[in-house]
């Protein structure tokens, strides 16, 4: 049996609670940002994903007017960095209201890196940032979706193999519901299957009567 959840009659906030516990986990993307004053700012926005491959677009949503959109629409650039496991105390701190004129870098302990291709530092902390230009601000509702075009990433050359970055030492965040978080956990390999290589046989992973896998 299931419970119905109707948006229509429940109030925006407990219906955003279902929303960001049942889309799961968000990954993070830890927004640095300078103010038109010269404040540096930085924040955690977990509705964040890539949008584009080729320009290399990346979007984030900010719930809200925040210091993170003012900061952008001002100067239009920005840093994604990417928020590690190790670090989730001080990317807890940085999502603090802080007044504007207050740096989260500095709040949190955090170390600047002065950008390649932007005006925004990056948290030296962080194993890897991609910095960006503003594309486009969409509203949609009471939130503001932010594209920016990568034009520059770094990657912290110990966590690399190759050329490629090797998630267990990355060891990403994710947002989950309410004040959980969420850390990488066990990693599968399962590779696409091509049509040319179909199975006509194909049937579903028989699961054991647990629910747990064989």
């Amino acid at each position: 049996m299931r419970k119905d959840f109707d948006p229509s009659l429940l109030s925006s906030r407990n219906f955003y609670r279902l929303l960001t516990a049942v889309v799961v986990p968000r990954p993070i993307a830890w927004v640095s940002s300078t103010s038109a004053e010269g404040v540096d700012n930085l924040a955690p926005h977990s509705f964040f994903t890539v949008a584009s491959v080729s320009p290399p677009i990346v979007q984030f949503t900010s719930v809200g007017e925040k210091d993170t959109l003012r900061n952008i629409r001002a100067r239009g650039e920005f840093v994604v960095n990417l928020a590690p496991a190790g670090l989730m105390p001080e990317v807890n701190a940085t999502g603090t209201n802080f007044p504007s004129d207050v740096s989260e870098f500095d709040a949190a302990g955090l170390t600047r890196e002065a950008g390649r291709t932007v005006g925004v530092p990056r948290v030296v902390e962080s194993p890897a940032a991609l910095e960006c230009r503003l594309h486009t601000v969409l509203p949609i509702g009471d939130c503001v979706v932010v594209f920016g075009e990568v034009t520059y990433a770094v990657v912290d050359s110990s966590i690399l193999d190759g050329s490629h970055p090797r998630i267990d030492l990355l060891a990403p965040l994710a947002r989950l519901g309410l004040d959980e978080w969420g850390t990488l956990g066990s990693v599968d390999e399962l590779k696409r299957i091509r049509k040319d290589d179909w199975p006509g046989d194909f049937r579903p992973t028989d699961r054991s009567s647990d629910g747990s896998d064989p």
